[in-house]
Parts: C-alpha cells; sequence; structure tokens
C-alpha cells in the first residue's frame, strides 16, 4: 500500500492563487474565498471549528470533478458537505468545502416497480419522501433533521433515524454509488460478487487496482472481519469493511457507506425504497426513569414496532415556546412506540394488543395509545428537536455534544444507562439522555466545560472512560452521526490494533496522498482540539440585557449549534422565511448566527462591529422573531439584528428607510395634523413616488393611508361626551362604532393605542372598545402619547427605543400599581411589551408591565370566561402574526374564535413577508412578495368569497390588501360586528 500523508491544513508552499484561478475558470457554480463565505462554513452542528481556504457550491456533476481535480493538482484537502448537520465536527475542514446542498438536488428517477430512487447528493431527504409517496414508498432511514439533511449526507454519515428499527441504517438501503476518488476516477460500486470481484481486479485500470487492492485486504484481514466488529446495527463507528466479506455479497457501495468523505467523492445514488404504513399511531407508555424504560425494549421489539424511542422528564422541561405543553401518561420517562396498519384503528388496535400482552419490566406505570395527528405530531417535534433542546437547560447551563450517539445492543441498554449514569456522576456532569431506545442508541448533551484548560481535560477523561464502557458492553462509540472529530480518536478502543490498521490500508486505496476529509476516522486529529466554546469566551458590551444568556453576547452566540432547523424548506412554523425564499446559507438563521459568532472571534470577520459581510448577511433578516421559538435553542435572531444595527450604524448614516419608517411614529402624528393632505402627497403620482424615493420606500407599495381622525382622539370625545350625559351623547357614541359600558361590572381595561391602531386603521381599537364594553369592561388610555418603541428597536435605533418605552413606562406606571390589565391589539407590539421591553430596560417595572399585558382573546378568555360572544357562525382563514407566534402563542385566540362560532383553519403560512418595515423597503419588495406568495396570498386568493379572511397584525393586513384583492379584518372587528348584528336583530 502507498505511503499516506497527513496533512491537517494545506501546504504552505500551495499556489493558493493558482487554485483559486483553475476553481473559477472550470467551475460553473460558485466559487467563493471571501471572509463572509469562508466563515459561514467555519463549523457544522458539532463542537468543532475550521476555517476552509474556499467554497465551492458546484451546479451539476462537472463541476465537483472540476473542484476535485484542482485540489488534487494544488494539494488541497477536500470535506464535501451536504446540510452542514454533522454532529462529529466531519463536515468541516481546513481546505475546500464543496456544498452540494444548493444545487444538486435533482431526484432523477423514482421507479415504483424495482422500488428504488436515482437521486443527487444535495437532494434533501423529505423531497425524497415526497417524491415516494404517491407511490405508496418512503425511504426508510429519518433522521431528526430529515426537513434539510442530505441524501449525500446521510450516506457519508451512515445515517439512521427513528424507524431503522423497522427499515435499517442508510447503508442497508443503498443498492449503488457513483463516486470520484481523488484522482479523477470515477466509478460505480454496488454488489460484487467473488467472481464479478476477480474479473474487475484483473483489469489493467485505476479501477481495476482499486478491487485488486480490495480483494487483498479481504484476505488478509478476514478472520478480523467476521469476529472483531461488534454484532450490532447501530455500529456506525469506523469503516464497515464486513459488508465487503463474500457472505454479505462484497458490497463496496454499502461499505463506503459511513466513511464521512474520507475515501471518494459521491456524486449519485442509488436507494431502495420500502412500502410506508397507510396509517401509524403512536403508543406512549410511561416509566419511573429511562434505566427501567431501557428494560423494556427487548420485549417491545418482540412486538415488531416502526420505533422506539425514548424521552425523559429534563428534556420535556426543556422546551420553552408559547403553546408547548404536550401531554403524556404518568412518568419520569417515556417511550415513543410506533405502530403501523393498513387504517388507523387497525393500527390502535395493534397498539392496545401490545399493551395487554407486555408482561414484568416491560409493563409501563402508565400509558396512552395517541391517534391524533396534531397530538402525535407534537410528541415527534420534541422528540427531533431533542438535539437542540437539549442543549440549554432550564436554568441557563450550557450543553455539549461530544459523547452525542454512542450505541450498544438493546438487550444491554438498562445495563449500560445505569453505568453511564454512574460514569456522569462520577464526573460531575449533567445531561439529557434521550433518543433510539429500540436500537440502543441514545443521544445525550452533557454540561461539559470547553472553554478552559481544566475542562478540557475533564472532557477527555470522561471521553475515554465513556468509549471503555460502551466497549465493554458490547456497543460502538458512534450510532448515528459518525466519528469525525469527536470520536476518531476512540476507535482503537473499540476495535484494536489490526482492525485500525485494517481501516488505514482501506482509505489508502482510494485516497493515498490522505486528501479527503483528513483528520476523520483515520490519522485523526485529537478530540480536544480545534473546539469552537473556546474561541468565544467573552463577548463585547450591549445595549440588550439578554436576559436568558446571563448578559453575556458571547454566551447569546454560543446559542445556535448548527442543527439546521432554519434550512427547511417548507412545512410548519415561521422560521426561517428568507432561507425559504433564496435557499442560501447566510440568509438561515444559523448562518447569520455563524457570522455574528465569527464577528466575536475576530479571526476570519475582523472588523467587529464595522463588519460589511454581517450586515449583508442581516440585510433579509426580516426580524419575524420565528427562530425565537421555532428554534430548539431559540436563537433571536431579531435581537441580535437590532443589536448589531444600533452599533454599525452608531456614527454612520442610516438607510432612508431607518429615518422615514423607523421614526414613523413621531411622523404619524405629524400627519394626523392634516391627514387629508399628507394623503394626497402620498398618492400623487408624480410627488408621491418621490417621497417613496426619498424615504426608501419600495416604488410597487402604495402607502399606507392616515385616519381623518385618531382614535385616541375620537375616544377621548366620546368620553367627555359621555361625560356629559344625554341620550344624544350616547347615541353619538354608538353611531361611532362602540357604546359606553352603564355598568363596567368587570371593572377597568387599559387598551393600548399602538401607532397602527391609532393613526393608520382607528377602526381596529374602535372595534375592541365595543368589544370589551360588551363584555362589561370600562376601558381606559393611558396618559399622553405612548409607544411601544418596535420601530426603533426593529432598525437598530435603540437609545431612541429606551426613551420611548421609558416614557411608556411611566405612563403605565399608575395602571400597573392598581392591577389593571393592559390589551394589546397589535401583535408586534403586544409581544414589544412583553419581550423587547424587559430586554431593553431590564427591571422590576418592566417585568410588572410584561405580566399585565394581553392579547384581546387572553385578556376575554381569562377575565370574562362567562361572557357569551356573538355568535358569527362563519368560516375563517386565519394569518398568525409572527410576533404574537414566536412570543404569545395562538392558542387563546383559537378558543375566543371557537366560543364565537368561527370554524376557522388557521393558515401554517409562516411570516406574511411584509414584517414591518422590511416589505416597503425597496431593495426588500422581491423577497417580501416571495415569502408571501408561499401560502398565504394563494390561500387568501383561492378562499371562498363568503370566508372570513382575518389578520390581527397590521403588516400582514396590509400585504394580504396590497397583493390580493381581498381585505382582512382583525378579530376584534369581527366581534364588534357581531355585536352590532346581535344588537340589531335583537
Amino acid at each position: 500500500m502507498p505511503d499516506m500523508i497527513s496533512p491537517a491544513t494545506p501546504h504552505d508552499d500551495t499556489d493558493l492563487d493558482g487554485f483559486e484561478r483553475a476553481l473559477r475558470r472550470d467551475v460553473s457554480g460558485t466559487v467563493a474565498f471571501d471572509a463572509g463565505t469562508r466563515a459561514l462554513y467555519t463549523a457544522d452542528a458539532s463542537n468543532y471549528r475550521h476555517v476552509p481556504l474556499g467554497v465551492v457550491r458546484p451546479r451539476t456533476v462537472d463541476d465537483v470533478v472540476a473542484a476535485v481535480a484542482a485540489c488534487s493538482a494544488y494539494g488541497v484537502p477536500l470535506t464535501t458537505r451536504g446540510g452542514g448537520t454533522s454532529i462529529a465536527g466531519n463536515s468541516i475542514g481546513p481546505g475546500l468545502v464543496v456544498d452540494t446542498s444548493r444545487y444538486l438536488t435533482a431526484i432523477e428517477e423514482v421507479d415504483p416497480r424495482t422500488r428504488t430512487a436515482r437521486v443527487q447528493p444535495g437532494v434533501v431527504l423529505d423531497h425524497l419522501r415526497a417524491a415516494a409517496a404517491p407511490h405508496g414508498l418512503t425511504f426508510g432511514p429519518d433522521p431528526s433533521t430529515h426537513s434539510r439533511c442530505t441524501l449525500g449526507g446521510m450516506i457519508g454519515n451512515n445515517s439512521c433515524g427513528s424507524h431503522s428499527v423497522a427499515w435499517g441504517t442508510t447503508a442497508d438501503n443503498v443498492e449503488s454509488l457513483d463516486v470520484l476518488l481523488h484522482d479523477g476516477t470515477r466509478m460505480t460500486v454496488g454488489a460484487t460478487g467473488r467472481d464479478d470481484l476477480l474479473r474487475l481486479a484483473a483489469q489493467p485500470t485505476r479501477e481495476g487496482q482499486v478491487y485488486a487492492a480490495l480483494r487483498d485486504l479481504v484476505d488478509t484481514y478476514m478472520g478480523d472481519l467476521r469476529t472483531g466488529m461488534p454484532r450490532l446495527r447501530r455500529r456506525v463507528s469506523g469503516y464497515s469493511l464486513d459488508r465487503l466479506l463474500p457472505e454479505n455479497g462484497g458490497h463496496l457501495a454499502r461499505a463506503l457507506t459511513g466513511t464521512e468523505g474520507t475515501c471518494v467523492t459521491v456524486l449519485g445514488a442509488t436507494v431502495k425504497l420500502v412500502e410506508a404504513p397507510a396509517a401509524r399511531i403512536l403508543v406512549v407508555l410511561g416509566y419511573p426513569d429511562a434505566p427501567a424504560a431501557a428494560d423494556a425494549v427487548p420485549e417491545l421489539l418482540g412486538h415488531g414496532p416502526l420505533t422506539v424511542e425514548g424521552l425523559n422528564e429534563h428534556l420535556l422541561a426543556s422546551v420553552r415556546r408559547p403553546g408547548a405543553r404536550t401531554p403524556l401518561p404518568e412518568g419520569g420517562a417515556w417511550l415513543m412506540v410506533e405502530v403501523g396498519g393498513a387504517s388507523v384503528d387497525e393500527a390502535a388496535e395493534k397498539g392496545r394488543a401490545m399493551l395487554r400482552g407486555l408482561t414484568g419490566a416491560a409493563r409501563p406505570v402508565d400509558s396512552a395509545v395517541v391517534a391524533d395527528p396534531a397530538h402525535m405530531r407534537a410528541l415527534w417535534r420534541i422528540r427531533e428537536e431533542g438535539s437542540g433542546l437539549a442543549t440549554r437547560a432550564p436554568d441557563g447551563t450550557e450543553a455539549w455534544p461530544g459523547w452525542e450517539d454512542a450505541a450498544v445492543p438493546p438487550e444491554n441498554l438498562g445495563s449500560y444507562l445505569r453505568a453511564y449514569d454512574r460514569l456522569m456522576a462520577d464526573h460531575g456532569y449533567r445531561g439529557v439522555v434521550y433518543g433510539h431506545f429500540g436500537e440502543g442508541c441514545l443521544h445525550v448533551r452533557v454540561d461539559f466545560d470547553l472553554a478552559g484548560e481544566q475542562g478540557r481535560r475533564r472532557f477527555r477523561a470522561f471521553m475515554e472512560e465513556a468509549a471503555d464502557l460502551v466497549a465493554a458492553h458490547g456497543g460502538s462509540v458512534s450510532g448515528e452521526h459518525g466519528d469525525g472529530q469527536a470520536r476518531s480518536e476512540l476507535l482503537p478502543r473499540m476495535y484494536g490494533e489490526r482492525l485500525m490498521r485494517a481501516f488505514g490500508e482501506f482509505k489508502a486505496v482510494f485516497d493515498p496522498r490522505n486528501l479527503m476529509n483528513p483528520g476523520n476516522i483515520v490519522d485523526p486529529r485529537p478530540l480536544d482540539a480545534d473546539l469552537r466554546v473556546a474561541t468565544v469566551t467573552r463577548g463585547p458590551l450591549t445595549v440588550l440585557a439578554y436576559p436568558e444568556d446571563q448578559g453575556d453576547f458571547a454566551r447569546a452566540m454560543r446559542r445556535c449549534v448548527g442543527v439546521g432547523k432554519c434550512r427547511r424548506h417548507e412545512g410548519s412554523g415561521v422560521m426561517c422565511p428568507s432561507y425559504m425564499v433564496t435557499k442560501e446559507e447566510r440568509h438561515s438563521t444559523r448562518g447569520r448566527a455563524r457570522m455574528l459568532f465569527e464577528m466575536v472571534n475576530g479571526e476570519v470577520i475582523t472588523d467587529g462591529w464595522d463588519s460589511e459581510e454581517v450586515r449583508d448577511s442581516l440585510d433579509l433578516c426580516l426580524s419575524c422573531k420565528g427562530c425565537r421559538s421555532d428554534c430548539p435553542v431559540n436563537v433571536d435572531m431579531a435581537a441580535y439584528k437590532a443589536e448589531f444595527l444600533h452599533h454599525h450604524y452608531r456614527r454612520r448614516v442610516r438607510p432612508a428607510s431607518h429615518y422615514s419608517m423607523g421614526w414613523l411614529p413621531l411622523w404619524a402624528r405629524f400627519a394626523a395634523l392634516a391627514p387629508a393632505e399628507v394623503n394626497r402627497v402620498g398618492a400623487a403620482r408624480g410627488l408621491g413616488d418621490l417621497v417613496k424615493r426619498v424615504g426608501g420606500i419600495a416604488p410597487q407599495r402604495s402607502i399606507p393611508e392616515f385616519a381623518r381622525t385618531t382614535f385616541t382622539r375620537w375616544f377621548r370625545r366620546r368620553e367627555r361626551r359621555a361625560a356629559a350625559g344625554g341620550g344624544a351623547a350616547r347615541a353619538a357614541g354608538a353611531a361611532r362604532g362602540a357604546r359606553p359600558a352603564a355598568g363596567a361590572e368587570r371593572g377597568q381595561v387599559v387598551l393600548w393605542p399602538d401607532t397602527f391602531g391609532n393613526y393608520l386603521n382607528p377602526r381596529v381599537p374602535a372595534a375592541a372598545v365595543r368589544v370589551l364594553e360588551d363584555a362589561g369592561f370600562r376601558v381606559v388610555l393611558p396618559q399622553g402619547q405612548v409607544c411601544c418603541g418596535l420601530t426603533w428597536v426593529s432598525t437598530g435605533q435603540l437609545n431612541v427605543a429606551k426613551a420611548v418605552m421609558r416614557r411608556s413606562l411611566r405612563a403605565l406606571a399608575p395602571h400597573v400599581a392598581a392591577g389593571t390589565p393592559i390589551v394589546g391589539l397589535e401583535p408586534s407590539c403586544t409581544a414589544a411589551l412583553r419581550s423587547d421591553l424587559v430586554e431593553l430596560l431590564p427591571g422590576a417595572p418592566s417585568q410588572r408591565v410584561a405580566k399585565s399585558v394581553y392579547t384581546l382573546a387572553e385578556f376575554l378568555n381569562e377575565f370574562a370566561p362567562d361572557w357569551e360572544p356573538p355568535r358569527l357562525d362563519a368560516a375563517a382563514i386565519s394569518q398568525v402574526h409572527c410576533h404574537q407566534h414566536a412570543v404569545i402563542g395562538f392558542d387563546a385566540d383559537r378558543a375566543l374564535m371557537a366560543r364565537a362560532g368561527i370554524d376557522g383553519e388557521v393558515l401554517d403560512s409562516g411570516c406574511c413577508g411584509l414584517a414591518g418595515n422590511f416589505g416597503f423597503e425597496a431593495e426588500h419588495y422581491e423577497v417580501s412578495k416571495a415569502v408571501g406568495e408561499r401560502v398565504l396570498l394563494p390561500a387568501v386568493r383561492e378562499a371562498p368569497p363568503e370566508t372570513l379572511v382575518l389578520a390581527d397584525g397590521f403588516s400582514c393586513r396590509t400585504q394580504i390588501d396590497q397583493e390580493t384583492d381581498r381585505p382582512a379584518v382583525h378579530l376584534a372587528e369581527a366581534l364588534a360586528e357581531g355585536i352590532a348584528r346581535r344588537d340589531r336583530e335583537g
């Protein structure tokens, strides 16, 4: 075998200029060597960090061939990458990173007859499953990252997922691979019988040399491969050389699956498809603790389940999003057992039969058969987001991967878990254990101290002892995510000297120069080197308080661990609208978090808050706050963007929109002095266009009209008339859309007069007055001019926002002291009073206000549960404002709509795309419209004419109004109209 060199980084004498020129000449896709792009690819979902020389996003397979040729010619290490969700550190490297996820996304064929599919490496798993579904088929392996992981990445890691109990690992489902060696040799590999192997080995070609070397390797190590490889399906560590044995079909494609890009580059794959059950249900079993749940697994497997997944109470305690409570049976740990059938009833009966048949330790403390799709989705969401949820404990403690996915035979799982708990206690660590109990594979995030030298020594000692523990139980140090830098150094504890030598010889067959993803599996990097956390331990001074990160911006920047849920292309939730329409990493929440992390680090992004690369990455962030709730670790990119813009423009001229729309509350006050004249100017053909151009407003947008009178002016005039008494005054008040509450028997409520409702759409707060008074409350307003400050927050003018908020705090203080609730109507303003206020002005006064603020629906459900709203008996579609989704939740609105007889479909449409000032800005109009066109705007256009379109957010209503021919109304308006109709008819 040829000797291998061990380049950890490109050689000092590498002609980097020539390398870049060769790539730009021969690659039609993206070739990037700029600091911003390199910063995006410094990390994956692991603990590690490597700064690449450059990045290629190939448009064609020929681009991949050209990139590999350039790396070979110039001696540059190569790392191929899919979704970048590796937890082991095997999708980052110091050479060239080739990202196949952007363009190499073709599903070339789905053949229902042979039950196979032909795919390019960048195909997202969910897209393949969607293509197979019309044929009643699916791809069996399904990691929790199925919405964004790619088939190429799954092949690299030998991914498994929840359903490997039924359908095996990725390697079990690979039929053939088209691969490229670093020297440019292309091969199609699959099962190779002994006769075929001998024939191929006799060829006088590079391919023949490969097969001859593999023949010799198998002959040399045949006994070791038959007796020295741990016998469990979740053996993902090392190279699966036993797949080359004659009794296993000499399957080179399956042997190369799981090699983590260290041997070949995958150009395409043919994979097996399996029959998908027509219906599925979950049986949830509660046990006292995780080891007790593990003891039940062997008996459960005898019932032929599709999955056996484990959760524990600590993981559930980490769920921190609105409306996230999910009912579970009694217990401290749970097994989610999925059962399939021809129908839901059949699957449910099979589940009940399983429960009846359980004996001894397998009998649960409590159980439930869950057939409701929404309940099942909620349970699966908790399980699938475990790798993020477990990263932050409820008390804010940080936890990290590392000992992430070890696996043991299921019959040894209970014993292993008890020993593992003792090991954790001996080292003084805490962690949340969950995962694929049916395959003996456990996920865990541990509160390692990776920043200090002593903490790293403890980390190494623990990892070595844990590897010995799993080997003693007949297991694998990796059962799903591969070895990477995290575990490759531990492989000798599992395999021994001869098998490690066989691994090195196998790699040398394909990559004798050790340029393919070096440092992984063979000749590994130290597991305690290159730790990302250690590079950012102190952050700069900030304006926002970051209470959940102990006031530390560096800690906030460590929050993103790279699981990449923000990279989904479609599906439920809000995050991340800009990525969904651009498909660019830098426009994902993760990409922006990487840029900010590198800004604080200072090595790649060197100019701190002045960075144009960071500014450009944040530019398409809609500040929708979707990541605050949808991201498993609750990254709050809207807050980080506001912080960055505050510092970046501190001594600079800002974009025009920051002055025009950022200061909207002030301009609205001036416009209220002569609204008709202002509206004429805004609508005038020439003058209006000039106003838009000067204000940075998109020419395609119509400037919203200011109301003839403000809500506050109307309300106080009405109050004066009511105080003066007389039937005429009451009649005048009623004619304007509301009536004074005669008795106000339920007490007072403060109605927050937000800028949008006060100056632009006073019908909404006027309608709310009518509703609140009908429910028996006396409505009052804060004294003086008040504002939540949101427009200044979203444009990063935080000092102004703080001054505005202080004035509002003073105005609300007497009401809060009296215990008077505050109702907000504009979701973004209500969310700002609940969250932004506390982050900008931390302290007891802000906390008291935040706890006193309710949406209209929350308030009526809590303080007037016996009020009978008008029966509207209407069909409706509802658009949830993204800030409400992120900060408040929509459960109260669903309940109130049900009480009013509204048969409402709540659109799973995400952000509307307008997002305050974002969609009005000239440079953002196309993205804004594309976001709306994903789901919301087509749904509105397709709704029957009699269907009510509900949208509480002013931005949402404006987007709908300007991009469709349908008006949308606030829930308060719908209820007020119902009250008026009831009063007329009554």
